[in-house]
């Protein structure tokens, strides 16, 4: 039995009636405090032939402190750049996550930027979360004869201070998952006990790009390197991939992360497989993040609402802000902000207890 278990508290964010940004849905939300401590969403917006944007939106709580409401404030990144846009003038800027790096006094975003070549990772930063600058598409060393540079890559989120990568360099390190050929969800269906497959499969990679003065003051970073896997599928939940999901962020216990799993739940009556996105949990080593200290035997949120199994993709939940109540001097305390069967965002609360099981 999984003793952890978040506590739903509501959908917050729903498609705006008439607003052509939204037609297709708002989903996959970045979370973070801001400058002035209010609390701001960064949710995927999604119009007409699924151009994606990324807006803005600062989160209202009620006297309890609890989330009911946003207030719409602008658009952060639209696809502009030549790898966000494709040929037939679609585009994409998709579930971002944000970070605030203390030592660099910045917010670094970290988003899907959806072009003719694919989905890759793309980085931008700002000081005041509402003027943003991009940084370029991430890059990466080769990993054995993998070039990361040339696939298909999503669900990055960076973590918030400097970590001493496994080659003792202190870094700044992205936990990415990479979707390598063979290892699409379809793929995957036909041949789950492939062990070709299963040595990269499509899961939660660590990588590190190393800190030094000038990456520090120019505000690039350079490749990521020291690839590798930190976790891959194991509990029937998450059998066919997992991926990050929310930014860690510190705990007495180590780094906190969401992550999401899929599973097959059948053939439909169309013949094609049915997934289910659940949210589980990971706990790594503080000072060696790619240790896993915890995971999740069981999801801790699944599809079980209307909200959850009927939209854009049925059967979703997609955790990707979070937001730790020091607010209410509550440290222990998470309010998880998550997609909705691709339609919709809900939150959930996570109380993390003293003692881990």
């Amino acid at each position: 039995m999984n003793p952890i278990k978040l506590k739903r508290m509501g959908v917050i964010m729903s498609p705006q009636a008439g607003n052509e940004l939204e037609v297709e849905g708002v989903l996959n939300p970045a979370a973070v405090r801001g400058p002035d401590g209010a609390l701001y969403l960064f949710p995927r917006l999604v119009g007409k032939n699924n151009y994606s944007r990324i807006g803005i939106a600062r989160v209202i709580f009620n006297e309890l402190g609890d989330p009911v409401d946003v207030e719409r404030l602008s658009v952060a990144l639209e696809p502009e750049a030549d790898y966000e846009k494709r040929p037939d003038g679609g585009g994409g800027c998709e579930d971002p996550r944000v970070t605030f790096m203390e030592s660099l006094k910045i917010y670094v975003m970290t988003y899907t930027a959806f072009s003719a070549s694919g989905p890759r990772i793309a980085i931008a930063h700002s000081k005041d979360l509402i003027h943003w600058e991009r940084l370029g598409l991430a890059t990466f060393e080769p990993y054995e004869h993998i070039q990361f540079n040339q696939i298909d890559n999503k669900d990055a989120c960076v973590f918030p201070e400097p970590i001493v990568s496994p080659h003792g360099h202190p870094s700044f390190a992205m936990l990415h998952r990479p979707l390598f050929p063979g290892t699409s969800p379809e793929e995957i269906c036909k041949r789950p006990y492939d062990h070709e497959i299963r040595q990269h499969h499509e899961c939660i990679w660590i990588s590190y790009c190393h800190v030094t003065k000038e990456n520090q003051a120019s505000g690039h970073l350079p490749k990521f390197a020291s690839n590798q896997p930190l976790a891959i599928p194991q509990a029937s939940w998450e059998s066919i991939k997992i991926g990050a999901g929310t930014p860690p962020i510190l705990t007495k216990h180590g780094w906190l992360i969401l992550y999401h799993g899929v599973k097959d739940v059948g053939i439909t009556n169309h013949g094609k497989h049915q997934l289910s996105y659940s949210a589980g949990i990971m706990l790594l080593d503080k000072d060696q993040p790619h240790t896993i200290l915890y995971r999740s035997p069981e999801p801790v949120l699944s599809p079980d609402l209307p909200e959850e199994q009927v939209g854009t993709i049925a059967n979703v939940v997609f955790p990707t802000g979070i937001d730790r109540r020091d607010d209410l001097g509550m440290p222990n305390r998470f309010d998880v902000y998550y997609g909705m069967a691709d339609d919709r965002i809900g939150v959930a609360r996570l109380d993390l207890p003293e003692e881990m099981p």
